[in-house]
């Protein structure tokens, strides 16, 4: 006869080690000594400035934040590096949300994963915290003959943003 006290993997035993997935504590920033805390937004502009490094970036953000961006750029003459990038630092641990506009010709799937590396190496460098993952969302292809539409709407939302 069988022992049916063994362990098995009943549904019960099968979700109770699903859901007790525990993170590595993170001895770059957690010593004897204390305990170094890196805030959402240090890792934003790390990240912001690594996407952009990416060779076949054209630029970061979706529509709205990339309108916003250039009116922003016109009236103060200065970039956000955090555009188009979120984050979620937590316990030693990152992640990465980037929304990106390829260049037209590029592999849009091995740019995301150059985006991925590059950023996964910069954060990681720059603070000794681990990047648990970099999602990258592709908002849309810039063409070559967009290059003189978007600097005369550039222009144009500028003036309109003065004018107000």
């Amino acid at each position: 006869m069988a022992d049916h006290n063994a362990t098995e993997n009943t549904p019960a035993t099968t979700e109770a080690k699903e859901t007790e997935q525990v993170r590595t504590r993170n001895s770059n920033l957690e010593t004897e000594h204390g305990t170094t805390m890196i805030d959402d937004n240090v890792v934003g502009k790390i990240a912001g400035i690594a996407a952009r490094e990416v060779s076949g970036v054209y630029n970061l953000g979706g529509g709205a934040a990339r309108m916003w961006g250039a009116v922003r750029e016109s009236l103060t003459s200065s970039t956000n590096v955090q555009q188009g990038v979120d984050v979620v630092v937590e316990d030693g641990h990152a992640s990465v949300a980037v929304a990106i506009i390829a260049e037209y010709g590029v592999a849009i799937h091995e740019l995301a994963n150059a985006i991925r590396e590059n950023i996964t190496v910069a954060v990681t460098r720059m603070t000794g915290l681990i990047v648990d993952r970099v999602d990258v969302t592709v908002h849309d292809v810039h063409l070559p003959e967009q290059d003189n539409e978007e600097s005369n709407e550039a222009a144009y939302n500028a003036n309109q943003a003065l004018a107000q």
